[in-house]
């Protein structure tokens, strides 16, 4: 399973219907992936 890829679609879907989410759900995303990349057992279910 690529996580990455689920979350952008997860937020793309959310943006669409909320755009004023579109701040929140960048900076989840980019906290996400920061945090994938700095520990990367995290990514390992």
């Amino acid at each position: 399973m690529n996580l990455p890829a689920l979350i952008a679609l997860i937020a793309g879907i959310l943006i669409l219907i909320r755009p004023r989410l579109l701040n929140y759900v960048v900076a989840i995303y980019l906290i996400v992936i920061g945090l994938l990349g700095l520990f990367p057992r995290l990514a390992h279910f």
